[in-house]
């Protein structure tokens, strides 16, 4: 028989129990194919919880990156939180489990071994069958109330008790029994039950010094180990419930920081759009010494900053509008008299000599732009300083169209296609739109080429929205592709050429600000078949307002 000694187990697959080296229970050696624990456990088909399976499912379930960052933080304090405590949770359920599953071990083992030794003493070799039997009932006399299911025997005898149920001994173990002289141990789950499978051959010592010899008897023992699996599943309940716990706290967490963390930056955004409102006084209110802190400090120096030179530029911006409105006033004066005093001499031209009448005709034309750059000056200055307001008629657009021709002889320059009298009537300026009209006309006249061509319709929006859609179109070169974004600009010449022409530059910015004043729309562009069309749209109006007078409207 074996003699008493500590034989340590012989596998271990767990670095922390191979580290700690615990002994195994005298005799017991683990049967290959099983996970071994201190003490030569074996558990054979069993895993534990997997939490990188569970931690790679929970992120294959939760959704890609989340818009908003009060949702960002939530989900990493929880994804923290549930890492954290899956982690803690198993490490824990590691260790518990392997001292729970070790001491029952090492418990079962120690006491079957007692049992076998204080059996086989009494136990002749080779045993018959009651030899056998009597064997197997003083192992369970001696160990009572334990569930254990015993089983001896011998070459071909076979002896058990209470039942013949030993389905759970694999070849394996019975290999092991037969060929070594240590007890081997299983842990088995047959039918959802876990079971400690435990086979320990007889040995006997053949003399002073020698190797014990097998003496072909051997005993095995079936344990369930339903108190363990209930010490298991209690600890998983645990660390689910810890998981849980952890993660509404986290939750609780994330909330609190995400409101301390968007507090400033919601304050941020509304500042920020103060400030595109034209609001650039604006400031941040400046707490704590943190990088948000830091952020609201820097946001009010660059807030401060584009204030004074936003503040610089206006001041500029007004001297020049001023500059230029005091220069074009006080021009008005001489140029009154010039030209009272040109209009004299050109009536006397024909009756001077050619070179005097010459220098008198540049002297009158050189006058006649200078006043109408002047009065474009002026113009554009009341629109700077908002002081320009509309006198509102109704009128028929096609008669006050003809009337701008007709006003500068260009009747038989300009083909026109407009509606009968009496169709197209809205309420305008007619002054304004006279401006209007002359301006494009005379820009397709100067600049284009024949024909000159003047549409004029009604285009609906819906039921309650018409549009007047008044059209001048030309055949010339059209407009360069370049000077379309500028067209409008104030002082833009889409053509160097025309720099020193009669053209200041101002007509068709004077155009655009007089149809935004009538809160239409003007556009430009290139026709396919060759020359410019500009395009003017204006609201079909027929209510009567209370007053004449119209102040400027937003453009």
């Amino acid at each position: 028989m074996n003699g008493p000694g500590a034989v340590r187990a012989r596998k271990t697959v767990r670095k922390r129990e191979a580290v700690r080296k615990r002994e195994a229970v005298p005799g017991g050696e683990s049967v290959p194919g099983g996970e071994t624990v201190p003490g030569g456990e074996a558990v054979a088909g069993r895993q534990g919880p997997g939490p990188v399976r569970f931690l790679r499912a929970v992120l294959a379930k939760t959704p890609l990156p989340l818009r908003g960052l009060r949702s960002r933080l939530v989900v990493a304090f929880a994804l923290v939180a549930v890492v954290s405590a899956l982690s803690t949770g198993a490490l824990a359920f590691r260790e518990a489990r392997t001292g729970v599953l070790q001491q029952s071990q090492d418990s079962v083992i120690r006491q079957f071994r007692t049992s076998v030794d204080a059996v086989a003493v009494y136990t002749p070799l080779p045993p018959d069958r009651s030899n056998l039997e009597t064997a197997v009932n003083q192992v369970l006399r001696a160990n009572p109330s334990q569930g254990w299911r015993v089983m001896a025997t011998y070459e071909s005898l076979r002896a058990y008790s209470p039942s013949a149920e030993f389905d759970k001994l694999s070849p394996e173990l019975r290999r092991s029994v037969g060929t070594r002289r240590a007890a081997v141990f299983q842990r088995v789950n047959a039918g959802g039950h876990p079971y400690l499978v435990v086979g320990m051959p007889v040995t006997y010592n053949s003399g002073e010094g020698k190797e014990a010899k097998l003496s072909g008897l051997a005993m095995y023992l079936v344990v369930p180990q339903n108190t363990e699996q209930a010490y298991v599943q209690a600890m998983v309940s645990g660390i689910e419930r810890a998981t849980v716990v952890a993660l509404c706290l986290a939750v609780v967490l994330a909330l609190l920081a995400a409101s301390g963390v968007l507090r400033p930056v919601r304050a941020l955004r509304r500042a920020t759009r103060r400030m595109a409102e034209g609001h650039l006084d604006i400031r941040l209110a400046v707490n704590g010494s943190d990088e948000l802190a830091d952020l609201s400090r820097s946001f009010n120096d660059t807030a401060a900053a584009l204030e004074r030179s936003v503040a610089e530029l206006r001041r500029l911006e007004a001297r020049a509008r001023r500059f230029a409105a005091d220069v074009s006033h006080e021009l008005r004066t001489p140029l009154a008299a010039m030209s009272a005093v040109t209009d004299v001499l050109d009536e006397n031209a024909p009756h001077l000599d050619r070179e005097t009448g010459d220098a008198l005709r540049l002297v009158s034309e050189g006058t006649s732009r200078l006043t109408g750059l002047v009065e474009d000056l002026m113009e554009i200055s009341r629109f700077d300083a908002g002081a320009v307001r509309l006198n509102l008629d109704e009128v028929d657009l096609a008669e006050s169209v003809q009337r701008t021709l007709a006003a500068r002889g260009w009747q038989g320059q300009v083909e026109t296609r407009l509606p009968l009298p009496g169709v197209l009537r809205t309420r305008v300026d007619p002054r304004r739109l006279d401006v209007v009209m002359a301006n494009l006309v005379g820009n397709a006249l100067r600049h284009g080429a024949p024909p000159v061509r003047l549409t004029m319709g009604v285009r609906e929006e819906r039921a309650d929205v018409a549009w007047a859609v008044i059209e001048v179109a030309d055949s010339g070169p059209g407009i360069a592709e370049e000077a379309m974004p500028h067209i409008f600009e104030r002082f833009y010449k889409a053509s160097t050429a025309r720099t020193r022409s009669e053209s200041s530059g101002l007509g068709l910015a004077i155009t655009a600000e007089n149809v935004y004043l009538h809160g239409g729309r003007i556009s430009a562009a290139n026709r396919p078949e060759g020359g410019a069309v500009f395009t003017v749209e204006l609201p079909l109006r027929h209510e009567s307002p209370d007053a004449d007078e119209t102040a400027v409207g937003a453009r």
